[in-house]
Formats: structure tokens, sequence, C-alpha cells
């Protein structure tokens, strides 16, 4: 197995301004080996032939696929499954459930086995416990597990997750679950943006910022079986010339600060003449050298440049990323010791 750098459709531009077949196309050119689907794709590819059903998604997954094989491009997984776990009415656990199961078949049509689900960020109506979220989460490895062949889940801690906010609570979720299809997602902008910044302060750190991260990054290398992280996400974000409270352009009523952040200013890695700014080549080293890493890397930005309009938007984007990959495989060496 060998680091195979991937990039996910939301990151050459949002689907309602950016047509999926050119962000493939131009994903491809770049040299990404890999994409990551969003079912928001799959709903505007559905709508162009009309209104959107179950049976206009499976189409619509049909075509996604042959895309991606026109193009050379492995679908590494289907997400974001949101808004899952801990959920308080169970009758509302039940239809997500049964969404679920439709989730399942979109996967196997578009020939990924991985869906990614990330940890809860809603407010109302969910819970901490530990033991229904794990109870939750076990039900859907099962189900994947049910599937010929099985589809698996990875589970990635949110910065602003209402529970979920850090690798170690994911990881424990993981651990608990304990079942072979069950695993984790590294992000290091989730990582850092926890840990180590803060976008509400003005210093844009935590108080104690470098000194957490080396105890978090030191409690990863002790810890963490790589063997069950099924997913890397790669990616910096941007220092704000302001605290992101109450007036600042991206500020959202009721919105944690990580996630304005997140939705407006990520940024691929090296990208300090944009603002980029965070320890994210520390957790890929860690990640990458230290845990011996091999699989899928994928450069997952959300950026206010997605709603860009310029068509060149999708090259852009994707020239960057791809520019950020061979920046890191030659500070780490990947590529000499034939990663890739």
């Amino acid at each position: 197995m060998e680091c195979i750098p991937a990039i996910s459709s939301m990151s050459l531009g949002r689907a309602a301004v950016h047509e999926l077949p050119e962000k493939l196309s131009q994903a491809a050119r770049a040299g990404f080996k890999g994409v990551e689907i969003f079912y928001e794709d799959l709903e505007y590819v559905a709508s162009a032939h009309g209104a959107i059903t179950l049976g206009s998604l499976y189409e619509a997954a049909q075509e996604t696929r042959r895309l991606c094989d026109a193009n050379n491009l492995k679908i590494i997984s289907l997400q974001p499954f949101m808004f899952y776990e801990g959920l308080t009415n169970r009758e509302e656990h039940k239809e997500k459930i049964e969404t679920l199961k439709i989730w399942l078949q979109l996967a196997k049509l578009l020939g990924t086995d991985l869906i990614l689900i990330p940890s809860n960020f809603a407010t109302e109506n969910v819970s901490g416990d530990m033991n229904l979220i794990v109870q939750d989460m076990t039900e859907v490895a099962e189900l994947g597990l049910r599937e010929n062949p099985p589809i698996r889940f990875v589970y990635e801690g949110l910065a602003w997750g209402t529970y979920i906010d850090t690798w170690e609570r994911a990881w424990e979720v993981v651990q608990r679950v304990d079942r072979p299809n069950f695993g984790a997602c590294l992000d290091t902008f989730n990582i850092v943006g926890r840990v180590w910044a803060d976008p509400a302060s003005p210093t844009g750190k935590t108080p104690n910022a470098d000194e957490d991260l080396r105890i978090s990054l030191e409690r990863l290398r002790r810890t963490m079986d790589i063997k069950k992280v099924f997913l890397m996400q790669l990616v910096d974000g941007e220092r704000m010339r302001s605290p992101l409270l109450e007036g600042h352009p991206f500020y959202v009523k009721g919105q944690p600060s990580r996630m304005s952040w997140s939705r407006n200013a990520r940024l691929f890695p090296y990208e300090q003449d944009r603002g980029g700014y965070l320890p994210v080549i520390h957790v890929a080293r860690v990640i990458l050298k230290d845990l011996g890493y091999r699989g899928w890397v994928s450069m997952e930005l959300f950026s206010r440049t997605m709603w860009d309009p310029q068509a060149t938007v999708p090259s852009e984007h994707a020239q960057r990323g791809i520019n950020a990959w061979n920046k890191l495989q030659t500070e780490l060496g990947l590529a000499k010791r034939g990663m890739l």
C-alpha cells in the first residue's frame, strides 16, 4: 500500500456553481488519482434531469461513476452522512437509518466501499452519552457488514462537534465500536483547528496552543492503531485578520466560530501567501512518517472561493491541491521511500 493523492469534489467548486464533469476532468488533469464524492453533487446531477427522486439519485450515482471511470479517478468515499449519532428522538434515528440504507446503495453504484460520518454538531435533541453514541455507530457498522462486499464507515471528529470534537474522542468511539469496517478519519484541519487554533482569538491560537498540540500529537503516536485509520484529509486554514466574532464577515449567529471559519477559509498546505498558518505539516509528519499511514490522502477544501463563478476555479483549485501534495512529498521524503 502506498500514499495516493485524492481530492474532494467540493474542493473543486460548489456543486451549485461548477459542473461535476469539469471538476472531475480538472482533478484528473492535475494528477489526482481519486476523488471524494459529496452527496450534494449527486443531488445536482439528479436535478439536471428533473425532480430529485430515489431513481434519479441512483442514476446520478451511475453517471458519476462513468465520469470518474472515464477520467481514471477512483471514487474513494461518499460523504458526509451528517447529524446521525446521539439523537434523543429515536424516531428520527430510525429515519436516519432508512436514509443510510439508500446511501449504502449509492456507495455500491459509485464503486466505493467507504462512507464518511462527521461528528454531530447539532445543538438540540442530541446527547453526549457515549454509550448511546457507540450504540448508534455500532448499528451502522453492523448494517455495513451485512452488505456484500461490506461497506466501511470512517468517523471524523469535527473541531466544532457538539460532543465529539477531537481526534481522541472520535478514536474512543472507534475503539468501543470495535468492528473491522469502522475506522477513523484523521483530518489535519480538524485536529489543529481544535487543539491549537481559535479563529475567535486575536492571536488566532488557543492559550497553550503549542504545548497542547505537542501533547496531543505525542498521544496520537502512542495510542493510534494506524490500521484503523481509513482516510487522511490534508488541509490548512487561513489566519483571520480580526477575531471571528459578531461583526466579522464570516460570523453567523448561533454557529460555532470554528465552523464559520472552516466553511469560508480553508487552504491547501504551503499556502502561507494566502494566509495559511496552521502547523498541519507537523500533524502530517506524525501520521505519514511516525505512524506509517498508507492509503488515500484527500485534499478537502471548503472556502468562499468555491462560490466564485469563474470557469477557472476547478482548474485553479486542482492545481493548488496537487502542488501542495508535491511539496509535501518532497519535504517528508515520501517519493524517495516509494510511497507514491
